[in-house]
């Protein structure tokens, strides 16, 4: 029953949903507007069961009618008297509007798309009276208007759930799942890569609720910024709880100073820890290893540490030390990331200014972006070729329909899936459409009788777009159900232009389904291919210097580990090995964008000058070796400089010692990718 009966939420977020078109579909038959349909269609578009993600993609909606406006005017002004000119420079900027759609995150990605296919909506529409376009832009932008003010209205009056109050379970179990990991890899091994992948699925589909609760009070800048920190702070406590336990296998056993902080560490794994006093212990432990180490971590020899349980290169004697302050910072590490984590928490929960705002960017392939924005202007201008040369009357109606759905379809995060959908949720949103116009209206005109005429199909529609394996079809059930009903005052009752138009919108369907699978197609190698490319560039610019903030590295290394496993095939073996290299390159990546920032700090001075410039040396050629010799000079120092000033050469040698360790552990992958010369 609970699977067949949808859940008390649901009905609510369908009854708003309902009353909000409504409201938006009478203000503009009250406003006179000639194209009210479209209130209601927008306000189908801005159908989101939370407030603040509502109003994020009602604002972007917005910018981009107002942007989508403009250009249809400017295009009309310019091309209005050559038809093929004016399609071509449409398709262009469909396709660049989705090419730059492919680089912003949530709600600004539609905003993007949406002043693409606004074009197509505004300019295409009134291709043979352009003399109208200006008066049917405006019209446009006061519809969309009128629907962002309904929909906002009716999630005010009515309660609907505020983002940050239903972000803060997830965020708290995501939490609790971090620390269950992190216990788990601290106190038996590390689990594995596809299991970190599977946490950082878990993490990062909380990012899209973070970014939309800057509008929903007063303080949701303060709360957005704490989920951000908090998010971020996860994927810095999954990463530093396996960096501490790989350091730990190659020391072969725990000295004093790594065998506290294990104990610090699997201390904040419960709840009710205290972060910062473990943060201030650790720091004191990191700086007591700088100033001497201890004699249990210079007394071990090569030949204590069993042969598989670390690579040749890693028993060097004189590394012993390293490693040690290797653990000893990845638990510091660990430690500041729990306090952030908690921090965040509370930030969302209060209100009150986070320790930080940072941002959560996101990874985007090039190639994948470029192959999007062509899918979509070669549809289009293959739909216009084809109605065209067939002779078809409403060809301007087709291809705004093409344009809508295949700009819809490569924001998606699975186009293939958004277009079966949409070959599903078109002839059924036709169906119910004829079935209200002709069955139950029947020629009436009556406001009252269209309000409840529409209100079961826009329930159900709400339902199936609450369940992930049915969104498509219930978003196109809502959008393209009031599309084909098309409400009017009065309301016109034409058969043949009802069936042409339910025509139409299914041939779009059938053409978006078959475009996503010939042009252009993308294969599952593919992407790893390109997010393997990209890793290969992202790890060439951090080791030249240019990998920019630390915490903007780890969240885009997260997301392309996200998208690799996700696109990662294979046997069990083969995926894990894949995986675990795509680890790999972002931890070398990660340690060699933080290496450079802390050289940046380091005061100036003979001996951290040179230590320095052949650290820049072994990072920019991707030598081992040389980052060998550089990291043995800075602790060679590090035992006469300030206390400051030897915690940051801590945080660097480890970040040297773990850019090294995996080029010299991986340098048949990196060398194949070209990073390292060949020998």
């Amino acid at each position: 029953m609970e699977r067949i009966v949808p859940a008390p939420s649901a009905w609510a977020f369908a009854l708003r949903i309902w009353l909000a078109m409504v409201l938006a579909l009478y203000a503009a038959f009250w406003l006179q507007l000639s194209g009210a349909s479209s209130a209601a269609v927008c306000v189908a578009i801005l159908a989101q069961p939370k407030r603040g993600q509502a109003l994020s993609k009602a604002l972007y909606r917005f910018l981009g009618t107002l942007a989508g406006g403009a250009i249809s005017i400017l295009l009309i002004g310019a091309f209005g008297q050559d038809r093929v000119l004016l399609l071509v420079s449409v398709a262009t900027w469909l396709g660049l509007c989705v090419f730059v759609a492919h680089f912003l995150q949530d709600t600004r990605a539609y905003g993007a798309m949406l002043a693409g296919y606004t074009v197509a909506i505004v300019a295409v529409a009134h291709i043979d009276t352009p003399q109208a376009v200006f008066e049917a832009a405006i019209d446009r932008v006061a519809a969309i208007t009128i629907g962002i003010v309904a929909i906002t209205f009716i999630n005010d009056a009515l309660a609907s759930p505020s983002t940050w109050r239903t972000l803060r379970k997830p965020l708290s179990e995501a939490l609790s799942a971090t620390r269950a990991f992190a216990r788990e890899t601290l106190s038996q091994a590390d689990p594995g890569s596809e299991r970190a992948a599977a946490l950082i699925r878990q993490i990062a589909v909380m990012r899209a609720d973070a970014s939309a609760i800057g509008g929903e009070l007063d303080d949701g800048a303060r709360r957005a910024a704490g989920a951000r920190s908090a998010i971020a702070a996860l994927y810095a406590m999954a990463a530093a709880s396996r960096a501490f336990t790989a350091a730990g296998r190659m020391l072969g056993r725990d000295s004093a100073a790594v065998a506290e902080a294990r104990r610090i560490c699997l201390g904040l794994t419960e709840a009710g820890s205290d972060a910062d006093a473990a943060s201030d212990r650790l720091g004191a432990l990191v700086d007591e290893a700088i100033r001497g180490g201890t004699s249990e971590a210079r007394d071990i020899e090569p030949w204590e540490i069993e042969p598989w349980e670390i690579e040749p290169w890693e028993i060097e004697p004189w590394e012993i030390e390293p490693l040690e302050i290797l653990a000893l910072q990845r638990g510091l590490d660990f430690a500041r990331a729990v306090s952030f984590a908690e921090d965040g928490l509370n930030a969302l929960s209060t209100g009150c200014r986070p320790k930080r705002d940072v941002a959560l960017p996101t990874h985007r392939d090039m190639p994948v972006a470029l192959r999007g924005a062509a899918r979509v202007g070669i549809a289009f201008g293959a739909t216009a070729l084809l109605l065209i040369a067939a002779g078809w009357p409403a060809t301007s109606f087709a291809l705004v329909q093409v344009a809508a759905t295949c700009s819809l379809s490569a924001i998606a995060p699975d186009s293939k899936a958004f277009a079966r959908g949409v070959l599903i949720g078109m002839p059924l949103a036709a169906l119910c459409a004829g079935i209200v116009l002709f069955g139950v209206l029947g020629g009436e005109q009556g406001f009252p009788l269209l309000a409840i005429a529409i209100a079961p199909v826009i329930f159900v529609a709400c339902f199936l777009s609450l369940n992930p394996p049915t969104f498509g079809i219930g978003f196109i059930l809502l959008v393209f159900f009031m599309v084909l009903l098309s409400p009017a005052n009065p309301q016109t009752y034409d058969a043949q232009t009802f069936l042409a138009n339910a025509f139409l919108v299914t041939m779009a369907a059938c053409i978006l389904f078959v475009a996503v699978r010939i042009v252009l197609p993308i294969s599952r190698a593919q992407r790893r291919a390109f997010a393997l490319d990209s890793a290969r560039d992202s790890v060439l610019d951090a080791l030249a210097g240019d990998g920019g903030d630390a915490t903007t590295r780890t969240s885009l290394n997260s997301d392309r580990l996200l998208q690799f496993s996700q696109w990662s095939s294979g046997s069990g073996a083969v995926r894990a090995a894949s995986l675990d290299r795509a680890f790999d390159l972002a931890r070398l990546e990660s340690a060699a964008a933080r290496a450079h920032a802390q050289l940046c700090r380091l005061p100036d001075g003979p001996a951290l000058n040179d230590a320095s410039r052949q650290a820049r040396e072994g990072l920019e050629a991707a030598d081992a070796a040389t980052l060998d010799r550089s990291v043995r000079a800075f602790l060679r120092h590090g035992r006469s400089v300030s206390a400051p000033t030897r915690l940051a050469i801590a945080r660097l040698v480890s970040d040297l010692v773990t850019a090294g360790g995996v080029m010299a552990s991986q340098h048949r992958l990196l060398r194949r990718l070209g990073i390292l010369r060949p020998a």
